[in-house]
């Protein structure tokens, strides 16, 4: 199988092609916090000829649906919606919280996982996979305290993984066992993407965007013309 995995969710421009036949991935990852816009089909253009592919040889698309940047989010599940369009082929929209947990529980699925991606005002993203990779917390928006506590009370060891892991980490209770590992990772490794967009179930539904949250900036009801 051939598969193109995009992320654009948080601060990485991301992309891979992945062939589980030949064992082959190209991947190619752009820290950036904003522009990705700019950046994506161009990123995917180079990973595509690098890659040897054309659009039509893949088997499917996959693309981090969030949660992340409300922009960047639309950036690559809109690219990815568009490709595996022109292509006929399914797109699988997969989530930040999965994609970052994976490689952990790849390599330890007996040890939770705390995954938090830094949501802004003292709240993250959360979600917490307990052992075997099993969700016991599914993803939702916390305050911090409120992830610690959940975080805290895992049985055994706990890793915390996230652009909001420092700041768990930071809000750790002294009388509770300190976390087993902190990585403080700013976008979820593309290639891990790629893979369990290989293992997910085709779905009819196209992605669809994961914000757990609305929007910071509201229209302002005031400068509203009214409706005739």
């Amino acid at each position: 199988m051939r598969i193109l995995a995009i992320d654009t969710a948080l601060e990485a421009c991301s992309a891979a092609v992945l062939d589980t036949e030949s064992g082959h991935v190209t991947s190619e990852s752009l820290p950036m916090v904003r522009g990705h816009a700019e950046a994506l089909m161009p990123l995917i253009a180079r990973v595509m000829k690098q890659a040897g592919l054309a659009f039509a040889a893949l088997d499917r698309v996959a693309v981090t649906t969030g949660p992340g940047s409300f922009t960047g989010l639309r950036v690559g599940i809109s690219a990815a919606r568009g490709i595996a369009l022109a292509a006929g082929k399914p797109a699988i929209g997969l989530t930040t919280l999965a994609a970052y947990a994976a490689p952990h529980i790849a390599h330890d699925d007996t040890t939770a996982v705390a995954v938090a991606i830094d949501a802004r005002h003292q709240h993250v993203y959360l979600q917490i996979f307990a052992a075997g990779g099993r969700t016991q917390i599914a993803p939702r928006i916390a305050s911090v305290a409120d992830a610690v506590r959940s975080a805290a009370a895992t049985a055994g060891a706990v890793r915390i993984v996230g652009t909001g892991a420092t700041m768990l980490a930071t809000a750790w209770p002294s009388r509770e066992p300190a976390p087993m590992q902190v990585e403080d990772r700013r976008a979820p490794d593309i290639v891990w993407i790629a893979r369990l967009g290989i293992a997910a179930e085709t779905n009819a539904e196209p992605p669809k965007p994961l914000y757990l949250r609305a929007p910071d900036a509201q229209p302002q009801d005031a400068s509203r013309l009214p409706r005739r």
